[in-house]
């Protein structure tokens, strides 16, 4: 059965001045309608690279706590690494259909790695306006290069080097995330899988679309990850719900997006938040991201962390596998 992609969707809608019903959202989650446009607060900025550490501590978990989103600058990833990484994730989307469709998940696999459409189940049957290239980068044991392009050719070596870069980064936020709730250095690092710790790449590939005020590239979520790191193109879209309003985040040229995901709010049960998220679309222009997830080993019992648990603090989360906690959230079954 052939798969109808959002790419080729978009490709013969732009003439027109709809799109197809699977794509319109309800009303309560159509951007037109529900984001906000008044003054807002901004998404915390933190510098990784201030000589201060125990103010970076203070400020991540300070973010971590309030938002659950923070975006990072001096973080020790090249400019250059990070345009080279889209602009190979460029080239690979601009490929021809068929060349494209070499990599598609396979029908009934128990992975999510490959090109595709469709991550996750929608109670209403709603679709997202995306298309995407999910494979591991991190560590070598996990990398199945059947789902990595081949073309550009460039595009293995600039994923692998985004990777080595990528991982300093990951040290140095689990280290200070873990300072910050009074924990020793590694524990959050050990918590969800010390160096078993799987790097999940996805490339979303987000095509123009005639009426963005009607659709959502990616329908409210918190990531299932531990963290998500995360890179995106200049077309904005990423909104994050903060006070009961759906908010813009601002843009900044070289910056990573960290979002705390759900196992790391399941480890300190409850004192970081996940960042609840979405992201719209573009009339004129392509948005694509490049986020990363950053998530325990399947077989990993991930709960509350002892430290956090006592009579006047009950658990707040069940312990469980991560393959089990990852089935019931892409089902949309309760945990």
């Amino acid at each position: 059965m052939e798969v109808e992609r959002v790419q080729a969707i978009s490709s013969l809608s732009l003439t027109k001045d709809n799109i197809p019903t699977e794509f319109i959202r309800p009303k309560d989650e159509q951007p037109g309608i529900t984001t906000f446009r008044g003054p807002v607060p901004e998404i915390p900025v933190i510098d990784l690279g201030d000589q201060d550490e125990g103010k970076v501590i203070r400020l991540l978990a300070s973010a971590s706590r309030d938002w659950g989103i923070f975006q990072v600058v001096n973080h020790g990833i090249s400019l250059d690494l990070i345009e080279r990484l889209q602009q190979v994730g460029k080239e690979f989307f601009d490929l021809p259909q068929e060349e494209k469709e070499l990599y598609a998940t396979p029908a009934g696999a128990q992975t999510i790695e490959g090109y595709g459409s469709k991550v996750s189940k929608d109670v209403q049957g709603k679709k997202n306006w995306a298309d995407h290239l999910f494979h591991t980068i991190w560590p070598p044991s996990r990398i199945n290069y059947q789902f990595w392009p081949k073309n550009p050719a460039s595009y293995r070596a600039v994923n692998e080097e985004y990777a080595e870069k990528m991982r300093k980064v990951v040290e140095k936020l689990f280290k200070c995330l873990s300072l910050g709730l009074g924990l020793e250095a590694d524990v959050l690092k050990q918590g969800v899988g010390g160096e078993e710790i799987e790097y999940m790449m996805k490339i979303n590939y987000y095509p123009p679309c005639p009426r963005p005020d009607l659709t959502l590239g990616v329908a409210p979520h918190t990531d299932l990850s531990a963290l998500t790191l995360l890179v995106p193109n200049e077309v904005p879209g990423l909104q994050v719900f903060k006070d009961g309003l759906w908010i813009d985040a601002e843009y900044i040229p070289g910056a990573i997006i960290i979002h705390i995901g759900d196992q790391i709010e399941i480890l300190s049960n409850g004192r970081y938040k996940p960042v609840l998220h979405r992201t719209t679309v573009n009339k004129e222009k392509t948005r694509m991201s490049w986020p990363v997830f950053l998530e325990p080993p399947r077989e990993l019992v991930v709960g509350p962390l002892p430290q956090f648990v006592d009579e006047q603090n009950p658990p707040k989360y069940k312990a469980k596998k991560f393959k089990d906690y990852i089935y019931c959230k892409l089902n949309k079954l309760p945990q």
